[in-house]
Order: structure tokens, then sequence, then C-alpha cells
């Protein structure tokens, strides 16, 4: 039987929503293929195993977060066969894992760093790599090589808080010109954390403040009448795109409480109520965004479709998403044909499959 990891939590302003994803993975894992040990990271960023009933228990309560107690244990940067160590007794090893499914979402868990971790420590993982994840967590690099390979993204800006520090009037000079309304975002963080929607130049500045508070680079696009097109993404070398979904969202935008907090909080209408050639034109965009980013085994890409032009535009990538009952990735699988247990076998094959094609690469060389 294969012994996965499930890894939670994180130190992340999307911490709590990793929770939530981590309890729906658990409930459909096939337990007739695999066993769990289930790793809660908490704020701070110690490691800590819990049981199954611990672990019923932290995520029964609404948006709980992983306490700074317990069992805690370390991966070691080195392979060991998956071993977990107690860093207090380190002759204490726990049983070693096969592969990690890393449902971490945000800044340490999914730009990554983890998955330099689990690199070092020889282990398959499910997700993008440490170059696509990295890619995928940062809106404005990945902005930047979309453009380059000639796909379509929304009009936008950049400033670090540095900028905004040196030269306020620059900054808000550069964002005004995209023209109104703009949509300022932490450049390096998900689930709508940190996003607003600005309709004047009087609300930009306390915007631009607002992202700043959670990464030192902002992304500033400009606003478009839009409609909001997801498409799910699976596979290594062939990827291929789910049937698409739209989210419909009550207020200006799909917000974090609309996304976690708000049971009313949008509509989301799987299959997207999309032509036959707009459907095809969003799978193939959303694979072709899959593959210039570098990214393996899973991704939703969400696009934009200007309900003026008939314009799909790219927003943005996410290498980890939401796994919750009601989070799209798997619902427009699920859609698909894929049911949400046969999704997390699948992904955890491919996972195991990257590993061992990767393992065949020569480490050492001898020149002849």
């Amino acid at each position: 039987m294969i012994h996965v990891g499930i890894i939670f939590g994180g130190r992340s302003g999307e911490h709590e929503i990793s929770l939530r994803s981590a309890q729906s993975v658990v409930a459909a894992i096939d337990r007739q293929r695999y066993r769990i040990s289930l790793i809660g990271i908490d704020h701070a960023g110690h490691w800590h195993l819990f049981n199954e009933e611990g672990f019923r228990r932290l995520t029964q309560t609404h948006l709980t977060a992983v306490p700074q107690a317990g069992d805690e244990v370390v991966l070691a940067p080195a392979p060991s066969g998956g071993t977990l160590i107690d860093p207090v007794r380190p002759g204490t090893a726990r049983s070693g894992l096969d592969v990690v499914f890393p449902v971490l979402h945000g800044t340490y868990g999914e730009d990554g760093t983890v998955q330099g971790l689990l690199d070092l420590a020889d282990l398959p993982y499910v997700g993008a790599g440490v170059l696509g994840s990295a890619i995928g967590m940062d809106k404005d690099v990945q902005k930047r090589l979309l453009q380059a390979a000639g796909l379509p993204v929304v009009p936008f800006v950049t400033a670090t808080g540095t900028e905004w520090l040196a030269n306020r009037e620059a900054v808000l000079a550069g964002a005004i010109g995209l023209g109104l309304p703009l949509f300022v975002k932490p450049a390096n963080l998900g689930s709508s954390v940190g996003v607003s929607k600005v309709k004047g130049r009087e609300q930009l500045a306390a915007g631009i403040e607002a992202a700043l508070a959670y990464d030192n680079k902002i992304v500033i696009e400009k606003g478009l009448a839009i409609r909001e097109i997801e498409c799910a993404v699976l596979g290594n070398e062939a990827p291929q795109a789910s049937i698409p979904g739209e989210i419909c969202p009550r207020s200006e935008f799909y917000s974090y409480e609309a996304k976690y907090i708000d049971a009313d909080g949008a509509t989301l209408k799987i299959p997207a109520p999309l032509s036959p050639e707009q459907t095809a034109v969003a799978q193939d965009l959303a694979v072709r965004v899959f593959q210039v980013l570098e990214c393996a085994g899973m991704a939703r890409v969400d696009l934009f479709l200007d309900g003026t032009t008939g314009t799909f535009y790219v927003n943005e990538i996410n290498t980890i998403p939401g796994f919750t009952t009601i989070s799209m990735y798997p619902k427009m699988w699920e859609a698909s044909g894929l049911s949400y247990t046969d999704l997390i076998s699948r992904l955890i094959d491919l996972a195991l499959q990257r590993h061992a094609q990767r393992r065949r690469l020569k480490r050492t060389y001898a020149p002849s």
C-alpha cells in the first residue's frame, strides 16, 4: 500500500483554506490503495504529525489553524526514504513516506519552497516542481512570460514597497495611466487575499497599502467588463484540460469572502455557458499556459472573457488549486467524468511517474 504524506497549513495568508482543502482530500482518498500520514505546518513554520482523530478535531471548526503544539517532526533535506524525524529525539524516526501531496496554498508551500525540500529529500510529490511553482506564485513574472510567449494578458503594471515609499506619485501615475477601474493585488498570494477593486484615484493609495501588507511586490491591472472562466488542467508532458466552468460573483469580484465564507457569494456554472468554439479556445489556452509556465501534475487556469470583444485573456494560474468540496478544480473534473477520488489517485500516479522519470537522469559526470 502506498504511503501518502498529506501536508497542510503553512506560513501563508491562505493557511486556513489549506486545512479545508486537506479535509476534503482526506475524506476522498482511496483507502484501498493508500495509507496516509497527516502533517500540519503551523503559522510559525513548524511541522506537526496528527493522527486522524486529532485531524478531525482540528478541522471540524470554522477556518481553524494548526496549533503550535503537539508531535513535531522534520523532513531531512537529504534522501532518507521519506523518513520523518522527531527533532527532540533525532533517533526516533517515523515510517517513511512514498509520495507527498502538498495541499498548501500561497507562500512557503505553493511557491517552490516545499517543492525544493521534497526534491532534496528525493520524494515524489503532487504538482509542479520548483520552477513551475515559483513562476505560478508570482503574478508579475508569469504575466511577463505569457506575454513573451504571445499569450494575451490584461494590461498591468507592477510596483514594489520600496518604489511606493520612494515615489508614491510615480506609482499612482503609472497605475492611473491604465485607466479606471483597477484591480490591485499582492504579486505572491492567492484566494483573493489583499485584493481591492479601485474605482477612483482617491481609493488607489489605500488599495496599494492593503496589497503591500501581504507582499513587497504588487500587480495593478486594468479592470475590464469580463466573465470569469476557469479550466482545470491535468497531466505531465501531455496535459489535458477539463470542461470549463464560470464563476458569477454576486459582489463586484470573486473575493475571499465569496470564495470561502459566504455560501451565496457566487454562482458556479459547470459547464460554463460557452459556444463549442469558445470552449475549445479556453481549453487550448489553458493547456498552453500550463506548458509555457513549466507546470506538472495539476493547475487551474483562470481566464477572462471580455464581454465586449469576445477576447480571452489569461488572468493567472494556480499550481495548487483549492480542493474543498466546493472548489472549482475537482468540480470541473467531476463534470468531465473524473470523480474526486479518482482525481486524487491520478494526481498521485502522475507524481510517481514524474519522479521515476527524473531518477533515470544521470547525477554524475565522468569525462571520457
